[in-house]
């Protein structure tokens, strides 16, 4: 984050220690470590939180995608099941077409068999 070294963390405490005095300093750096310490842990909560939001921007973004690529393919589903109905329908009807030829024929049969010479 911030490029402190060594020696101007040493310039800052040996400001501190002339500012705030030798009784004072231990206490002031405690208190100053101790916010130090929750400015971090704010600092990483806030950036989990940010990386959760866009994770879950991320997974609504590829939800959305792979609805847009469904789409065409359950047309295609929907058209396929369309024709295998109409096909089913149309085998259907030739079949009940095909026995009532039938039955007809085993009809015609039986009359010639049973009609008086």
């Amino acid at each position: 984050m911030f490029d402190i070294g060594f020696w101007e963390l040493a310039i800052i405490g040996l400001v501190a220690l002339v500012v705030v005095g030798p009784e004072r300093l231990p206490k002031l750096a405690y208190t100053a470590g101790k916010w130090m310490g929750k400015g971090r842990k704010m600092l990483s909560q806030l950036k989990s939180e940010i990386d959760k939001e866009m994770k879950a921007e991320e997974l609504k973004q590829i939800l959305e995608e792979q609805k847009k690529q469904m789409d065409p393919l359950h047309e295609i589903v929907e058209e396929t099941s369309g024709t295998l109905r109409d096909f089913a329908n149309e085998t259907n009807k030739t079949a009940q077409e095909i026995e009532k030829t039938e039955a007809n024929e085993s009809e015609k049969d039986e009359q010639p068999a049973n009609s008086p010479k």
